[in-house]
């Protein structure tokens, strides 16, 4: 049993299931981001308490340790398999037959997540810690209430051409990175059974393709609104 919680197979499964918690992550980070489409006073309103509301809520500040936690984890995990693989053979969550793993992006999943660990890093700097420790601008509601203005950080980080670009590469690299994770972290827990393999693969697909594009609409509205 010592050995199983310190053999590869159990870090690959490590690995799979901080993945996929990271996913569902980006499920709700996204749908708190869509209202940024909300134009006018009404979408920065409603942007800001949305932060307010994600930076003071105990459980979601418990939802964050997690989160920062699975980041840490996921990061640490995939690289190391990453590194034992090129040890021995090409694998990636899980060893698997055909052309699962041929695909460039799943041959090159560490320096996919290492481009998305930078892009964390720049992103988090650049809203995360601003928002906490940064001097924030501040909105004024209608019953005198302050509030900080991160729906200003956030449009006007946007009007920049170049971090609007490099947010549009990192969410390339991240559908690249879910295309071929999603699947096989699925896989390595055991969810790829013969009967559900297509309707499994199918919505892998969709959601390496739909979390990134939707995404990666933002700034470019936001920038595209700007001009």
């Amino acid at each position: 049993m010592n050995n199983y919680f310190t053999s590869t197979i159990f870090r690959k499964i490590l690995a799979a299931l901080s993945g996929l918690f990271l996913t569902f992550f980006l499920l709700g980070h996204l749908a708190g981001n869509l209202q940024l489409f909300i134009s006018g006073v009404e979408g920065q309103t409603q942007f800001n308490k949305y932060a307010l509301f994600m930076t003071t809520n105990p459980v979601v500040k418990l939802l964050s340790i997690l989160t920062y936690a699975s980041i840490l984890l996921h990061v640490v995990l995939t690289l190391y398999l990453a590194f034992k693989s090129r040890q021995a053979r090409p694998i990636g969550y899980a060893v698997s037959s055909g052309n699962s793993n041929s695909s460039w992006s799943s041959n090159n999943m560490a320096i996919l997540g290492t481009f998305l660990l930078l892009f964390i890093i720049v992103h988090m700097r650049s809203f995360w810690y601003e928002m906490h420790f940064g001097e924030m601008p501040y909105q004024y509601l209608d019953d005198g209430t302050k509030i900080k203005d991160l729906y200003l950080i956030t449009t006007s980080a946007f009007n920049n051409p170049l971090y609007t670009l490099f947010y549009i590469l990192s969410m390339i690299a991240l559908a690249l990175h879910l295309k071929h994770g999603v699947g096989s972290a699925v896989q390595t827990i055991g969810l790829k059974l013969p009967n559900y393999e297509k309707p499994l693969k199918y919505i892998a697909e969709s959601v390496a393709l739909i979390i990134p594009a939707t995404f990666a609409s933002i700034p470019i509205y936001l920038y595209i609104k700007n001009l």
